[in-house]
């Protein structure tokens, strides 16, 4: 089970007259669900604070990691096949300082402005009750309820399957992860990456290569609050479709790594959690819009 507190750091169914037939649910989804998005391009939208989303597609994906993954833990198992069933807006990148100081009205980060942050850093020190709060404040604000807009966390299975991108390997940018790619602690990267000095606290959410989907930061920089409750061993029993995550729990997950861990911490498979009151400078969010 993973630690608590700032040991985030660790390399840690409408009834139907019909007659009832078998359905090859596989063949179906490869034909009708969209796989990737379309050869124009993501397509985007920004609400009224300017923060954007893209649209990640419905579609299946292999969540967890094979049993070969350099750094596979045990909770990462076993890999299963997983339906995302709608289209989702994603934030294309963590929630920001600004962002949050909007909606809330006071910037809880340790990296702000007079520490080498700024406004355009991703907000930190938030617990997983503050992101809630944010999605709450930000779906009641007069704009956004005219718009039809509200927000949320995504589940777990939403956050891998947008950090892979379309893909199977660990990150979305291949078998390794180095400096160039994402913020972490580059003095021990990934795979064949070669080990380079590492920054020491976050960095502006666009100051990395976006993702085949148009997403930044999915690997670094902070780790991101999702939804569910913590299972070490869900993944044995949930849902094949849009899996909630557990009924409770004592921890939430957390995804995609911070600036204080090493590559292998950053991987779109590694699951990490915490209480949902704490907080630490390494753990930030970002929101599904739903229309």
């Amino acid at each position: 089970m993973p630690e608590p507190g700032d040991s985030a750091s660790e390399p840690r169914r409408e009834g139907s007259r019909r007659s009832a037939r078998k359905v090859d649910l596989g063949k179906v989804l490869d034909e009708v669900l969209v796989s990737a998005p379309a050869a124009s391009g993501p397509k985007t939208l920004t609400n009224s604070l300017g923060m954007t989303f893209v649209l990640v597609p419905a579609g299946k994906f292999m969540m967890g990691s094979p049993a070969d993954e350099p750094g596979r833990r045990a909770n990462e198992g076993p890999a299963h096949e997983v339906v995302i069933g709608n289209a989702f807006y994603l934030g294309i990148h963590p929630v920001t300082q600004s962002a949050y100081l909007a909606v809330i009205g006071k910037n809880p980060s340790r990296f702000h402005a007079a520490e080498g942050g700024g406004p355009d850093y991703p907000v930190e020190s938030v617990s997983w009750t503050d992101a809630i709060a944010f999605c709450q404040r930000l779906s009641d604000r007069p704009e956004e309820r005219a718009a039809r807009r509200r927000y949320r966390l995504p589940t777990e299975a939403e956050w891998e399957y947008a950090s892979r991108a379309g893909g199977s390997t660990p990150f979305a940018f291949g078998n390794s992860f180095d400096s160039r790619q994402g913020n972490f602690d580059s003095a021990y990267p990934y795979g064949s990456a070669e080990p380079a000095a590492k920054i020491g606290r976050t960095s502006p959410v666009t100051n990395y290569p976006a993702s085949a989907w148009g997403l930044h930061d999915m690997h670094g920089n902070v780790w991101e609050w999702c939804s569910d409750w913590y299972g070490e061993a869900y993944y044995a029993t949930f849902p094949l479709r849009d899996p909630p995550g557990p009924i409770d729990g004592k921890f939430r997950v957390l995804r995609g790594g911070s600036w204080k861990n090493q590559g292998i911490a950053c991987r779109a498979a590694y699951r990490n959690a915490l209480a949902p009151h704490q907080r630490d400078s390494a753990t930030g969010f970002r929101v599904v819009l739903v229309t």
